[in-house]
């Protein structure tokens, strides 16, 4: 070791040489002594280079404690760390941290050669191998900063965003386009519209005005069904005479439009235009069950007094001929449409293909008419009541002789199958409209057939 003079001459002349001793090539490791060279290296240059070149050792880096600007990428990080290792080697006075790194990291850094060749005048193997290390770790503290996501998915995302939002765009003026026709042609279709109503003021008028009264008349029908006893037999009897005289005023009225063949089951003499054909439809539709509410009075003057066992039967009348009404309307619209449709003026096999498809399709619909007219006519046929048994005077005893719905005497009692016990007459009641136990609301009756036993009548038109 040399005195503490030379040491710091020799650190000292040791930089300089470093700045300046490129030309010697290969006399990087010479000691420098107040100007003169000597061929001997060093022992810690020797140490040095007998660490770089063992392959199974690890090399020791010299870093300047400097804090250099890193840049975004790795490409300019290391043309600033040359620029940043000469001036750390030029000063003198900057603290040195020693730091020890792998073989695998030494030859993912920069090697001594290229970078010996890119700082220039560097002679000591001590400033290449600081420098290479130093690269290594500035371009792997540069890498660690850059992002997770690649640029490809990047560009990709980018590109599916704004795909997304020029077809977003494009909706949009669609949509604006479409808002724009519809408000041009408004006017003119509110215009049509009133023209073709003025074309058929008298057909819509009639229509909705015979709509109306139909409306009405279930509504006086049904009130009158719920009032039972109390109901009025002068009162039933002008209800029914006052829809008869609607329905026979009106077909009087249209009696030269081919209004009453339909009723018979007979096409008109001539194919009617499609709104004719759509006006004999509805009006005939309208009118029957007008008819129907009239005969459905009659039938409350008839089952006006009765009790228990009437009144049940008087739900199964009601019941039979909403379900016969339901049957006629079906097939009444079938010769307005056979007529429509089978007409020469379209070609005999056209007309002839479009009738039979019209008289399959409504095979279907008839079909289901008919089974419900059946079972119907079945449920009126049977004696016995189908959601219960008539009790005994030892079962009305041993259960009470008060009705838990009237609250009452009962009359004519039934024994459900929750051996539960009601009037016949209040429990028919309650089951036209739920199917559980009055009390413990266990399921009684099955869901078979609907009931109109409340004398309501169904207001959907039959168009086909």
């Amino acid at each position: 070791m040399e005195s503490s003079p030379s040491s710091s001459s020799s650190g000292s002349d040791t930089s300089g040489g470093g700045g300046g001793g490129g030309g010697g090539g290969g006399g990087g490791g010479a000691v420098t002594w107040f100007g003169m060279s000597f061929p001997f290296r060093s022992p810690l240059s020797l140490v040095m280079d007998y660490c770089v070149r063992e392959d199974s050792a690890e090399p020791v880096i010299i870093i300047p404690r400097t804090r250099p600007r890193f840049q975004a990428h790795a490409e300019s990080d290391a043309a600033s760390a040359s620029d940043s290792d000469e001036n750390a080697c030029n000063g003198a006075a900057e603290e040195v941290a020693i730091r020890i790194i792998g073989v695998g990291e030494q030859e993912s850094g920069s090697s001594p050669s290229s970078s010996r060749g890119r700082g220039g005048e560097l002679g000591g193997e001590e400033a290449v191998v600081g420098r290479s290390g130093m690269l290594s770790s500035r371009r792997r503290m540069a890498e660690e900063r850059v992002p997770l996501v690649s640029l490809d998915d990047g560009i990709v995302g980018a590109r599916d965003s704004s795909s997304s939002s020029s077809s977003s765009t494009y909706q949009r003026y669609d949509i604006q386009q479409v808002a724009k026709w519809i408000e041009q042609i408004l006017p003119f279709s509110l215009l049509l519209l009133i023209v073709f109503i003025r074309q058929h003021l008298q057909g819509f008028f009639v229509t909705i005005c015979i709509s109306a009264v139909m409306f009405k008349s279930n509504e006086i029908v049904k009130k009158q069904t719920a009032l039972k006893g109390d109901r009025k037999v002068s009162v039933l009897l002008g209800i029914s005479f006052a829809f008869m005289l609607h329905v026979i005023s009106i077909y009087w009225w249209y009696r030269n439009d081919d209004l009453l063949y339909p009723l018979a089951m007979l096409p008109p003499k001539t194919p009617p235009p499609f709104w004719h054909t759509i006006f004999i439809i509805l009006v005939n539709d309208t009118l029957v069950r007008q008819a129907a509410m009239a005969f459905k009075c009659l039938l409350l003057i008839y089952y006006k007094n009765g009790r228990g066992h009437n009144f049940r039967r008087q739900g199964q009348m009601l019941t039979l001929v909403e379900y016969t009404l339901l049957l006629y309307r079906a097939l009444l619209p079938t010769p307005v449409w056979y007529r429509f449709f089978l007409n020469k003026d379209y070609g005999s096999l056209f007309s002839s293909l479009t009738t039979g498809l019209y008289l399959t399709f409504k095979l279907t619909s008839v079909v289901e008419k008919v089974q419900c007219f059946v079972s119907a006519l079945k449920a009126l046929s049977k004696k016995e009541v189908h959601y219960g048994v008539h009790a005994t005077t030892e079962q009305v005893n041993a259960a009470g002789d008060m009705c838990a719905i009237c609250q009452e005497k009962m009359q004519a009692p039934i024994l459900l199958s929750c051996k539960h016990m009601f009037c016949e007459e209040c429990v028919s009641e309650w089951f036209e409209r739920e199917r559980t136990c009055p009390l413990c609301r266990a399921l009684v009756k099955p869901a078979d057939l609907r009931t109109f036993g409340d004398g309501s009548t169904s207001l959907f038109f039959q168009l086909f």
